[in-house]
């Protein structure tokens, strides 16, 4: 089927290309998915990883304060020396990470205890946030406050925690307080590979940025809780986005996650193109790959297919060739057989008329022996060539029926229009005036026979040739030069 329908084949490279082409994309797409995934599944760790990290810290802070309260509250300790009672109070203190100070105030906010000194100093607490908020609510319970530079320089940017002291009648009697070093977050996002374009952040609940990396000391301390991706974080523990960036607007897919117990937000940020990058070096290799494939698949199509119809063509011409007399050019017995076969079958299923002519140059022998066989071919050229010449519709058929004898096939023709025919075709032979001098006239005529099934009943088309070959007979029977049609009385009648 394919080898004889040549565009079937284009078709079928190009079904395959495409073929091969939305496998290729499919395969692709999973690999983007795959490569999302992965930096999904590495955001999520590394978030974990702080947000675990920070848990532990803060509650070793935590641990520092609630042993300090308890310090305060032992009868025992209050006996003990100052430098002991010192050493005692804030022992714990010193196992935590980057540690600034461990404060004591009053209930008005007056510091008398200090962990980095042992004799009292002169520090009021009570316009700070960490301080107010105890000072406030008896039930705060922990609270971080929002970052401050203290006063021993910038470099030391903390954030403070407290917890509050009461009077055993559960009034207010001061508050105990830890400083932490925002350097502690630095140093935790150093060292981590998040790509160039990777952001690590951390913020307290309210959205106060407390430590970026890439570190910018102007974006401490302020909110970015109006940003879209806040906004997201704000109302889950967990999760992940994709999101632009509000400082740089880069796109990049969000992981965050909330520090438990604590008021503090971790989120990753993985851009999309550090993300997607070596899949799209993947995809440039295999897209190319693919389009090569594609283009030789097609190119091999149009290949096959110019093969093919040049084949078709070859095969029609020698179909032709061999249908064909080499003479005449007309069509030789064996396609007219064929021809006829095809015709016959219609005009059984219609009903419609069908003619037989039947030529035959008239002493022809005669002619080849006076004039030579050159001369011969040369007028058997020309009298089909007439013949032909009313082969004019699309059912006709012009054709050499053997040696100096042509026929004519008319579907749709009556008797009375046959013989028009056939005697169109005598007066344009005579008129060639092709000498003959052994013919009446002294020019080569033909005998016309015609035959059709309107004008009697006949079982095929051979029958119907037969009776148009009997006209033809009769026509040199009376003299030669002439269109006879057949009658019922005729030899090859059926």
């Amino acid at each position: 089927m394919l080898t004889r329908r040549p565009i079937l084949v284009l078709i079928v490279a190009i079904a395959l290309a495409a073929f091969v082409t939305l496998i290729t994309a499919l395969v692709m797409q999973q690999m983007r998915r795959d490569a999302l995934a992965q930096a999904r599944a590495a955001a999520y760790n590394i978030a974990l990883l702080f947000e675990r990290d920070t848990e532990r810290n803060l509650e070793l802070y935590d641990l520092s304060l609630q042993a300090v309260i308890d310090g305060l509250d032992d009868p025992r300790v209050a006996a003990l020396p100052m430098e002991i009672r010192q050493s005692v109070l804030f022992d714990r203190a010193a196992m935590t990470k980057n540690l600034g100070v461990l404060l004591v105030a009053d209930a008005a906010g007056d510091v008398y205890y200090d962990s980095r000194r042992h004799t009292q100093r002169h520090l009021n607490i009570a316009d700070c946030d960490y301080f107010a908020a105890q000072h406030t609510s008896p039930h705060t319970g922990l609270f971080v406050s929002h970052p401050f530079i203290p006063g021993n320089g910038p470099t030391e940017m903390s954030i403070a925690m407290s917890r509050r002291l009461s009077n055993p009648d559960g009034s207010f009697a001061g508050a105990v307080v830890v400083t932490m070093r925002l350097e502690y977050f630095r140093q935790l996002f150093s060292g981590v590979d998040i790509g160039t374009d990777g952001v690590l952040v951390i913020t307290l609940a309210d959205g106060t940025l407390l430590m970026r990396r890439p570190y910018d000391p102007k974006l401490v301390g302020t909110s970015v809780q109006g940003a879209p991706v806040f906004q997201r974080i704000d109302h889950e523990d967990s999760g992940g986005f994709f999101a632009n960036g509000q400082v740089d607007g880069i796109r990049r897919w969000y992981a965050f996650r909330r520090v438990q117990g604590f008021p503090l937000v971790f989120s990753v940020g993985l851009s999309t193109r550090e993300i997607y990058r070596e899949w799209r070096l993947r995809a440039w290799f295999i897209g190319a790959l693919t389009a090569v494939l594609d283009i030789s698949l097609i190119g091999a199509g149009v290949l096959l297919a110019r093969q093919l119809r040049q084949r078709a063509a070859l095969e029609a011409e020698l179909r032709a060739q061999a249908g064909t007399d080499a003479l005449t050019s007309l069509a030789n017995r064996r396609a007219f057989e064929a021809r006829a076969s095809n015709e016959w079958l219609r005009v059984r299923r219609t009903g419609s008329p069908l003619a037989m002519l039947m030529f035959d140059i008239d002493r022809f022998k005669l002619y080849n022996d006076r004039y030579g066989h050159h001369a011969g071919d040369g007028a058997l050229a020309a009298v089909a060539h007439v013949v032909n010449d009313y082969a004019r519709r699309a059912g006709d058929c012009a054709a050499r029926f053997g040696g100096e004898e042509f026929v004519l096939m008319l579907p749709n023709t009556d008797e009375a229009g046959a013989r028009a025919v056939g005697e169109q075709v005598r007066a344009a032979v005579e008129a060639l005036a092709i000498r003959h001098e052994d013919a009446a006239n002294g020019v080569l005529t033909v005998s016309v026979g015609v035959a059709s099934t309107s004008a009697g009943t006949f079982v095929s088309w051979g029958d119907l040739n037969e009776a148009a070959d009997a006209a033809l007979y009769a026509a040199k029977r009376a003299g030669r030069n002439r269109v006879v049609a057949w009658q019922p009385g005729f030899a090859g009648a059926t």
